[in-house]
């Protein structure tokens, strides 16, 4: 091989970085996951059987609201286990990591199925009001808020993965349904106006609607490939490289929320195969600063015949 053809090659290397993608960090947060996942479970039971025991449309509100969070978490444990766990190997090149964003389209559907019953049974108690029993809906909702506030106290600590962050968002969301549950039954209790309870459980199931929309948004950003990075930010730095004359093609995207992958195409000055791996590592160097996790990167000679060799590619 002669020293221009060396310019030409393309590597696949990912530098120096370490690509067992945090498997003992996937593994605490898939340990805190199951955690959250299983007292919320349970605090569900306990609203859902107050909510049926006393006649509170807010508290089922509630509680179905804190079963589905507990679901998201169960298959956000699931998929950060399983990924964590499964290389792939040959068949899977990038393991199985697209779980991920899988189970987190899956939880945001399964959420508007539930908004509209608790939509429907709002109404339902906005045109016939039904007494509820304020004390004990008042202690059960107080246990589901303790639920939440020790729920946030398993997540916080630390640097939180981006599942973790997740919960703990959905988990202040969950604490302040249930101060508006424990709020409105007190009210009712002290103006006897009952259509209050329908109001807050239509309240609720708003934000549970914002909470579906945000996830199917974050995981359908992952399936239609949105750009992760500032793409003009990372071109301008992969510029000032010395040895990059100029950014002919680059792409980046995810294939779950903690794996970046990313492509480069560079025209580069110099000539010699020692040079050329210089400009791929402080390339792959670059790349790991804006947190891609795999990268590709291509160099050719400044002067080459690059419009050919894009069209050959289809771009």
């Amino acid at each position: 091989m002669t020293d221009h053809e060396s310019v030409h090659g393309h590597d696949h290397s990912d530098g120096s970085h370490d690509h067992d993608h945090g498997h003992d960090t996937s593994s605490a947060s898939s340990r805190k996951l199951a955690a959250v996942s299983a007292i919320n479970l349970l605090g569900f039971l306990a609203e859902l059987a107050g909510g049926l025991l006393f006649g509170s449309v807010a508290l089922l509100s509630d509680a179905f609201h804190m079963l589905f969070d507990a679901l998201a978490y169960v298959m956000a444990f699931a998929a950060a286990y399983v990924a964590a766990r499964h290389d792939g190997g040959d068949r899977w090149s990038y393991g199985l990591h697209r779980l991920e964003p899988f189970a987190a389209f899956l939880n945001g559907l399964l959420l508007l199925p539930m908004v509209g019953f608790i939509l429907w049974e709002s109404y339902q108690r906005f045109l016939q009001p039904v007494a509820i029993g304020t004390g004990p809906t008042l202690a059960i909702a107080t246990g589901g808020l303790l639920v939440n506030i020790g729920s946030v106290y398993v997540l916080h600590g630390g640097e939180m993965s981006l599942n973790e962050r997740g919960a703990f968002y959905h988990l202040i969301g969950d604490a302040g349904g249930s101060v508006a549950v424990i709020v409105s039954t007190a009210v009712i209790e002290v103006t006897g106006v009952h259509v209050i309870d329908p109001i807050i459980a239509a309240l609720i199931a708003v934000v549970i609607t914002w909470s579906a929309v945000t996830v199917l948004r974050g995981s359908g950003a992952i399936f239609f490939h949105r750009m992760p990075l500032d793409g003009e930010a990372v071109r301008t730095a992969l510029v000032g490289i010395d040895g990059v004359e100029r950014v002919a093609d680059f792409h980046a995207w995810q294939v779950c929320s903690q794996l970046t992958v990313a492509t480069a195409h560079l025209e580069t000055n110099v000539e010699t195969l020692a040079e050329a791996e210089a400009v791929t590592q402080r390339v792959h160097d670059q790349l790991e600063r804006y947190e891609v996790d795999h990268a590709t990167v291509e160099l050719c000679p400044a002067a080459s015949d690059q419009i050919v060799h894009l069209d050959t590619h289809g771009h």
